[in-house]
């Protein structure tokens, strides 16, 4: 597979297509692994404009902090990420695409979970949160809007943005 004309194409292998959302770091884009012909999410990290060098270093080490993070971590409740590069002075995310709503938008839309749904997803996070901790890593933010709800497959917790790394933490 290829890249058209009118997709951007990062680091000469992630064809960008539509933007999936937006966040406080940058935009989610649904886009092609065109060396592994596969689909992928892609979070460009967009620093604010003005913002002082220095700013922009923590913010930049902000976004490496998730990636090493998520790098860390293996289980069938956490979004897999697959790459981090920069191109074109940015930094790129290349994740798992779980083509799901989320928690947020599931609820939003139909109400609250009937209970046995509820419950699983519950278990599922609590598989994901005890990986995390015993990896080292502190999420610092799960919200619904960072919980993806595949149908019949394990919820997956998203965006470890803010999250922290403990061995980081007690220096």
């Amino acid at each position: 597979m290829t890249a058209s004309a009118d997709r951007r194409l990062v680091a000469g292998r992630y064809a960008l297509g539509v933007p999936l959302g937006r966040g406080g770091m940058g935009v989610v884009w649904r886009a092609e692994d065109v060396l592994l012909d596969r689909a992928v999410a892609v979070k460009e990290v967009e620093l604010p404009a003005g913002l002082p060098d220095g700013e922009r270093a923590a913010v930049r080490e902000r976004a490496l902090r998730e990636a090493r993070a998520a790098a860390r971590l293996n289980h069938p409740s956490v979004v897999t990420l697959h790459d981090a590069v920069e191109a074109g002075g940015r930094l790129f995310l290349v994740m798992e695409l779980v083509d799901a709503p989320t928690l947020g938008d599931l609820v939003a839309g139909r109400g609250p979970l009937e209970p046995r749904a509820a419950a699983r997803v519950g278990l599922d996070l609590l598989g994901a949160l005890e990986a995390a901790h015993r990896a080292g890593i502190v999420h610092h933010d799960v919200k619904p809007a960072n919980v993806m709800v595949p149908s019949g497959a394990a919820a997956k917790l998203a965006d470890f943005g803010i999250a922290s790394l403990e061995d980081t933490q007690r220096t």
